[in-house]
């Protein structure tokens, strides 16, 4: 009797334990999260509550396992066991602990910086992403290390791997010489403000918004909500547009093609109109000039100004339509239009030299006559 009721009482008891334990923690993280709105720490240390209560049932199983005398031949394989579980547990605990701790470090700071200097809230955001990253891996690196000397097999062969490190770290360093290079363009991109999460940028004719960068790829939400995934080695080794580097205020240009006879000045105070009238403008310049002529077309270009990127997108579309609307509207002689006239064919000529003729006008005549003389159509 007393052999089976020594192991339910030490794993029943284990359990209890930890559930109680683990309740009883989580309501004072939760009743500290509702007394301190102005911080999300305590709710986020409850995002670890699963690897805490984890821990807790592998140390208490681990440290009464050996009361229990629940399967004597298999003590050695089942401490291991719970050895490691106990490790990977602490290590998931580890990170889940981290993770709230810089998160909250940096809501604080985006929330006092937000709107005063939102580029530099972008760049401590792309920076706290890799280091969480580079956190994460140095942890499971040491709990994967942690776990492997439990073996005895690799405690006697750690003389030997370590002996054989050099080798195997050159081996390896030309193995993966993309992957490094990757993962040093990372740091790169993280510390040196090249490029951050939130960034409008341009790559490849492509634009779009930065939407991750880890310590090897980066990814563009583009416009027409498509993802691409690129290198981060790319962004240090190829020149591409960062419109939310420095200030993020654009200029905007927004070309017509349109009839020499065009109201340029008529124009000018269309636009004004049409821009005071639309919220996406900032109201810091706008111009309109012609910039180019053809045979046949003039090219008019207006110049207006808005706060972003974003911004200077509506803007463009809002006066390129507007403004080819009340054109059409208002001065439909000014829209471009084909010129035609009567094809000129070659000479047949009879026997006195002339083409022959129609209604007793000769042909190299009766081409400069009719509705076709000015060279355009009748209307």
């Amino acid at each position: 009797m007393e052999n089976l009721l020594r192991p339910l009482i030490v794993v029943g008891g284990s359990v209890v334990l930890t559930l109680v334990i683990g309740w009883a923690t989580d309501f004072l993280l939760r009743k500290a999260d509702e007394r301190h709105h102005e911080t999300p720490l305590w709710g986020l240390l409850r995002r670890g509550r699963i690897p805490y209560m984890l821990v807790l049932f592998a140390a208490l199983l681990r440290g009464s396992y050996d009361e229990a005398d629940l399967l004597p031949s298999r003590d050695e394989a089942i401490g291991r066991t719970l050895t490691l579980v106990l490790i990977g547990s602490t290590a998931w605990l580890v990170i889940r602990i981290a993770a709230a701790i810089v998160e909250t470090s940096y809501s604080r700071y985006a929330s006092a910086r937000a709107h005063r200097d939102p580029a530099r809230v972008r760049r401590v955001r792309t920076q706290v992403t890799l280091i969480m990253r580079v956190v994460s891996a140095i942890v499971g690196v040491v709990a994967a290390a942690t776990m492997l000397l439990t073996f005895p097999a690799f405690r006697a062969a750690g003389a030997s791997l370590l002996a054989s490190a050099g080798i195997l770290g050159i081996v390896a360093g030309v193995a993966a010489q993309s992957t490094l290079s990757n993962m040093f363009a990372g740091f790169q991109i993280a510390f040196g403000d090249m490029v951050r999460i939130g960034d409008t940028v341009v790559v490849d004719g492509e634009w779009g918004t930065v939407e991750e960068i880890t310590l090897t790829f980066l990814t563009v939400h583009t416009w027409d909500e498509r993802r691409i995934t690129m290198p981060v080695s790319y962004f240090t080794s190829k020149p591409f547009e960062n419109w939310s580097r420095g200030t993020p205020q654009m200029t905007g240009i927004v070309f017509w093609h349109l009839d020499h006879s065009a109201p340029v000045e008529a124009m000018r105070e269309k636009l004004r109109d049409i821009l005071r009238e639309c919220p996406a403008w900032d109201g810091r310049a706008y111009n309109l000039c012609v910039t180019d002529s053809t045979p046949s077309t003039m090219q008019v270009r207006a110049l207006v100004t808005a706060k972003d990127a974003d911004d200077i997108w509506t803007v463009r579309v809002a006066v390129r339509e507007q403004m080819i609307g009340w054109l059409a509207d208002e001065h439909p002689y000014a829209m471009p239009r084909v010129n035609t006239a009567d094809a000129i064919l070659p000479p047949s000529r009879n026997g006195n030299g002339h083409r022959p003729s129609q209604d007793g006008v000769p042909a190299q005549q009766r081409r400069y006559h009719g509705n076709h003389s000015s060279g355009r159509p009748e209307r």
